[in-house]
């Protein structure tokens, strides 16, 4: 067999030869298009595609790809909802007309082409490609490190299975037999999956670092407005309270201005920070009842209607996600009750805001935080307002009263310039519809992914929110050991929490800007590592 050599298209003539070789291979071999007398198909994508070719020591075309990052995809119009099928990525792009002349057919060609490619892609910042692999070649696909998906698409003789590569693991895989440098093989930061502190993007990093300014100077006062405004169209609230302090600050307003309500209410828990609004409530002197269900259950819109009217509520507070957990509780409902009651809707949404949408229509008050959904640093939290706005109380003490925070615009009191940059710049430069897509994509993944390899995830499918997922260890995997396996191995989850560790959980948060390519590989390693603790165990019995 003559050698070969790998190059990208450039002249016309290579261009010529692709077309001929498109022809004899989608037309001649493989009938997916009509014959016509130049001999010649010219795909649809021509003008977008970059070809990889293989040539001989005649300069011949012997072996071609080609390359595409826009979408729509020919997969997508053959595949609807093609996202949904695909595991954790940041960029995609789609390799397509495979084709190689007879006598080159081998596997090392085929494995040439698309090594020569995944570097194009890596370098051009994808990392998942997609193909409609012909049923005639599955079996050299599926060698080469393809994985399928989806169901089969096309007709007749001309059939394709939907198939995925990751492009780096393929190279860390091939690179010792081609001399290749993968990109895979250099050492990872270590990868963060915790519900706070979140990885914040990099321009939030350097905004962080900015020389702090003060908090009475116009330009401050601007930034916070913007804050404010961008908060508002994010979740609807028609004004927002920017806080210098943690979640439970912004809760513990909240509980001071239910105070000024003049009436009883009922309080929601099934889980850690439904305990805590317990808390906050008992602690602020509300007259309330406690409606309690078992972590990891949702509440029965009757038995909470139930509650409000045995108690005469005027008002229901409750987590919207209970992120000791990972249920996110109904918020439609909450909602519909609480109006049919008569009674004002409160709630905490420190772990749903930014992580999935948020409408808080009929909703009088909620909080949220800058260091989680957010994507920015720890150290501030906001109250979102959708009522009246509340008028000052002299009977709060300063830094409970929402009516004095707001006649400031959020700035009464001593700020911190450098988080309201941060928070300022995670607002500005996020397409949040698209993160909370990607985030609920990933999660989906994540959970099956889990349940497939035997470790329970604690929240049911129908209510499990996407930025948390919580994990019941077996008690032969103690939860401080498998966390910090995992963290010699690379991975960082939440495990540290009272509450987590009395109960053998672990938690995977999807917030900020978590790492999608280590998220492919942490579900394996969780399950070695387990199954790694249960053997030790064992053997010592």
């Amino acid at each position: 067999m003559d050698k070969y050599r790998l190059k990208l298209a450039e002249t016309a003539a290579e261009r010529e030869q692709i077309h001929a070789l498109n022809y004899a291979t989608f037309v001649e071999e493989i009938p997916q298009h009509a014959p016509n007398p130049s001999r010649r198909l010219i795909d649809r994508f021509d003008a977008e595609n970059e070809y990889v070719i293989a040539v001989d020591g005649a300069g011949a075309v012997v072996g071609m790809l080609a390359l595409r990052a826009r979408r729509p995809f020919s997969l997508d119009q053959k595949l609807r909802g093609l996202d949904d099928y695909l595991p954790p990525h940041r960029s995609l792009c789609e390799v397509r007309l495979l084709a190689v002349r007879p006598e080159y057919r081998h596997r090392c060609m085929f494995r040439d082409l698309v090594a020569h490619a995944a570097r194009r892609c890596i370098e051009a910042g994808r990392d998942l490609a997609v193909i409609s692999g012909t049923t005639r070649q599955l079996a050299l696909y599926s060698h080469i490190g393809f994985e399928a998906f989806g169901p089969l698409v096309g007709s007749g003789e001309a059939r394709y299975q939907p198939m995925y590569l990751a492009l780096e693991t393929f190279l860390a895989r091939i690179g010792d037999v081609l001399d290749l440098a993968s990109p895979a093989a250099n050492p990872r930061p270590l990868a963060r999956y915790l519900p706070g502190p979140v990885t914040p993007a990099e321009h939030v990093r350097a905004a962080l670092g900015s020389a702090p300014v003060s908090h009475r100077t116009a330009d401050f006062a601007a930034q916070v407005g913007r804050i404010r405004r961008r908060l508002c169209k994010l979740t609807g609230a028609r004004d927002a309270a920017v806080l210098v302090g943690s979640g439970t600050l912004a809760n513990d307003v909240i509980a001071g201005n239910i105070a000024g309500l003049g009436r009883g209410g009922v309080v929601l828990s099934n889980g850690e920070f439904g305990e805590r609004l317990i808390d906050h409530a008992r602690r602020a002197g509300l007259q309330f009842e406690a409606l309690r269900r078992p972590w990891g259950a949702m509440f029965d819109a009757g038995e909470v209607s139930a509650a409000l009217r045995k108690a005469r509520a005027g008002w229901l507070w409750a987590a919207h996600c209970e992120t000791s957990t990972g249920v996110l509780n109904d918020f439609g409902a909450l909602r519909g009750v609480a109006k049919g009651a008569g009674a004002e809707l409160l709630l905490d949404c420190i772990s749903s805001v930014g992580t999935v949408d948020v409408d808080l229509a009929g909703v009088r008050l909620a909080s949220c935080v800058s260091g989680k959904g957010l994507g920015g640093y720890p150290g501030l939290s906001m109250v979102l307002v959708n009522s009246d706005p509340p008028c000052r109380s002299d009977a709060l003490p300063r830094y409970l009263d929402l009516g004095l925070w707001l006649e400031h615009d959020s700035v009464p009191f001593t700020h911190s310039s450098n988080l309201v940059a941060a928070l300022d710049a995670a607002l500005s430069a996020a397409d949040w519809r698209d993160r909370i897509r990607r985030t609920a994509r990933d999660s989906a993944w994540l959970r099956q992914e889990l349940r497939t390899r035997g470790l329970p995830v604690l929240a049911s499918e129908d209510i499990a929110s996407p930025g948390v997922t919580t994990v019941e260890l077996p008690r032969t995997a103690p939860a401080a050991e498998v966390a910090l396996s995992l963290e010699q191995g690379g991975f960082e989850v939440a495990w540290r929490s009272t509450y987590l560790r009395e109960r053998n959980w672990i938690q995977i948060a999807l917030m900020g800007e978590y790492d999608p390519l280590a998220l492919r590989e942490l579900p394996p390693a969780l399950a070695h590592v387990v199954r790694a603790c249960a053997s030790v165990r064992s053997q010592a019995a």
